[in-house]
């Protein structure tokens, strides 16, 4: 079996360091332009120039000739929620009705939310727990655009945003991980209160006010005042490798101890995806998390890491849609979905 290198972004290829427990890593910068009133007092004249003003500035600094710049006919339905699914731009985001431009790079590494809560939400992603080449590259267009664009900095507060929170840094580090493991031996609530007791975020698959959904999560800061962009990444990066070290052995355990019920939920998973007609999307990403991990502890051989990664965004309803060419019903698309799966794990 084969999926097209190119039908997701580079950030779910699981080539990157830990990839068997983090699926990515993203840094997310905020930042507003001085001479705009912040999105929501802004007029909607101010909306138009300040997506001119970054269309110019990206076009300047050559990143127009590594990816696109799309508007607001774009981004409706359902390229718009299309995007959400790929974690490239935000669900408020979409819906907005005011003025946007979105950039997203080629590999879909870099995306660029312009006229989101703050002027400018541009984020960069990598595979696995990488956070230097996330940070190097969001430093590089942070730096590039600053030349172009005059930032509301402060020298008391630093980098001004619509929401205090991220005063600052301006700056928002994650990683996405699954956490099979601990879910099925119950250590999950400790391991995560442990990096919340320290001021970290845990969240569901798409962040903040999601569900969690086939043992994905998202760890990433609270605070962006007071420290240095360094300090906030190595707080996660460390966390994060004592939540690898947890999960891994966590899934030792289960090989151990409880081999044949791990080979049950895994090979069940791996059956139904093989034969189902009819899937909803929870239902398969669910069933897809669980042949992940029986790819991770090498149960499964006949599809690889990255394969089974990148259907997990492929089944989703807009990615299904668009990938097909189709507008389809719901009942439709999970009928659409169950072949589509089933076509991609049964023929190599």
């Amino acid at each position: 079996m084969k999926l097209a290198s190119d039908v997701v972004g580079k950030w779910l290829s699981a080539t990157g360091p830990e990839a068997d427990v983090v699926v990515s890593t993203r840094v997310r910068l905020a930042r507003n332009l001085s001479d705009v009133p912040f999105t929501h007092r802004a007029r909607p004249s101010d909306h138009e120039r300040t997506v001119e003003g970054v269309r110019w500035a990206l076009s300047d600094a050559g990143y127009m000739t590594q990816g696109q710049f799309l508007d607001n006919e774009q981004l409706s339905e359902p390229h718009g929620q299309y995007l959400v699914e790929r974690h490239l731009a935000s669900p408020d985001f979409v819906a907005s009705k005011a003025k946007r431009g979105l950039y997203v790079s080629k590999d879909e590494t870099v995306s660029l939310m312009v006229n989101e809560e703050d002027h400018l939400r541009f984020q960069v992603m990598a595979s696995g727990l990488d956070f230097p080449e996330a940070f190097t590259a969001a430093a590089a267009l942070d730096e590039k655009l600053e030349t172009q664009l005059q930032y509301a900095f402060s020298t008391e507060f630093g980098f001004l945003t619509a929401c205090p929170t991220n005063l600052g840094t301006g700056m928002r580090a994650s990683v996405l991980v699954h956490l099979p493991a601990l879910v099925i031996t119950r250590e999950i609530e400790k391991v995560l209160r442990g990096a919340m007791h320290i001021g970290l975020a845990v969240r569901g698959l798409y962040g903040e006010g999601t569900e969690t959904k086939g043992n994905f999560f998202q760890i990433s800061n609270q605070k962006t005042v007071g420290q240095t962009e360094w300090e906030i990444i190595e707080t996660i990066a460390d966390i994060s490798r004592q939540v690898i070290q947890y999960e891994r052995k966590a899934r030792e355990y289960l090989m151990n101890k409880l081999r044949v019920e791990v080979e049950d939920k895994v090979f069940r998973s791996f059956g139904l995806l093989r034969t189902a007609r009819v899937l909803s999307s929870d239902e398969a990403i669910n069933l897809i998390a669980n042949l992940r991990l029986g790819v991770a502890l090498g149960l499964v051989n006949e599809i690889n890491l990255a394969e089974v990664t990148r259907l997990l965004i492929l089944v989703r309803p807009a990615n299904l849609q668009v990938m097909l060419g189709e507008t389809l019903t719901a009942a439709e698309r999970d009928e659409r979905r169950a072949t589509f799966v089933r076509e991609t794990l049964v023929h190599p």
